[in-house]
């Protein structure tokens, strides 16, 4: 038997400020918060839901042994993309809104299912945002 990922249940994202990136991944991304205790002593955590997925933000500045993490932390190292409903000029007008600078697009990419239309943007660490649709061709 050969094991074979189906699905993305959730990331860890290193932060410098986990409240700061908590709010603006709430205004900017429409994400939901909750904050939640792991248990065993551990702090407290921060996650950002979005569709059947989520978002944890770890700041950098928490220890290895609070919160089992990869060998290389660094806030502003993430490169992530977001699927969305929303017409590239729509995200592009939400960025605006929210005041957030729009890096490049939109422009074409290429995603997991197909051709993207992607406007990017960047996280309170630097960390690259990709915001997408897939592209559909007319009949």
């Amino acid at each position: 038997m050969t094991v074979q990922i189906s699905a993305l249940d959730h990331l860890v994202v290193n932060v410098t400020d986990a409240e700061k990136s908590a709010t603006w991944y709430e205004r900017a991304l429409g994400m939901t918060r909750s904050d939640f205790d792991p248990g065993e002593g551990e702090p407290k955590r921060i996650a950002m839901h979005f569709g059947a997925q989520k978002i944890n933000l770890r700041p950098v500045s928490t220890s290895k042994v609070a919160w089992f993490t990869a060998d290389h932390e660094a806030a502003g190292s993430d490169d992530l993309c977001f699927l969305t409903g929303a017409s590239p000029q729509q995200v592009v007008d939400h960025l605006k809104s929210c005041g957030v600078a729009i890096e490049e697009g939109p422009c074409e990419r290429h995603g997991a299912r197909g051709t993207l239309l992607s406007v990017y943007c960047r996280d309170p660490d630097g960390s690259l945002i990709e915001i997408s649709s897939y592209k559909t061709t007319a009949p």
